[in-house]
């Protein structure tokens, strides 16, 4: 993928979540406000005032889960792992398929909360609309050694 179609700004969550050691309140604040499309218009909701709730208690695992099911409903969390002092989070839109056909997104954290919500703006990430039209275009590469021709002679 083009790094002009990457967002920066998830990037730079991205990088913030790897190297952050723990969940804080205003850190979360920071990823709702970057990521999320449906928690500032939906504050009436219940979804929405369980999320807040769960910050408000230093939830921070539950609060990564219902902050997934929230904005991200349409995917699920196909395995949570803890190995070798890391913790491993699988988010799948089609957790039925075997690993092998399923286009997941994995990601690793020494924290839980960290692990999940590392997964959860990698999804927002995949998953943001992009700016493509509906006709698919040509890649534009220009390599030096292969240059095309054009030639009339069909015969």
């Amino acid at each position: 993928m083009s790094i002009l179609l990457e967002q920066a700004v998830p990037t730079s969550l991205s990088d913030r979540l790897r190297d952050a050691y723990g969940v804080t309140a205003e850190f979360l604040s920071d990823i709702i406000s970057e990521t999320c499309r449906r928690f500032p218009s939906t504050e009436g909701s219940a979804k929405a005032a369980r999320v807040e709730r769960l910050i408000q208690s230093q939830a921070w695992t539950d609060a990564a889960l219902a902050l997934i099911d929230l904005e991200l409903p349409q995917w699920q969390i196909r395995r949570l792992a803890y190995d070798d002092g890391e913790w491993y989070c699988s988010l799948s839109r089609q957790r039925e398929l075997p690993d092998w056909l399923d286009q997941s997104i994995e990601t690793r954290h020494a924290d839980l909360a960290l692990a999940i919500l590392s997964a959860f703006v990698e999804a927002r990430r995949v998953s943001a609309p992009s700016h493509r039209t509906s006709v698919p275009s040509a890649p534009q590469r220009v390599d030096a050694l292969c240059e095309p021709v054009y030639s009339d002679n069909f015969a």
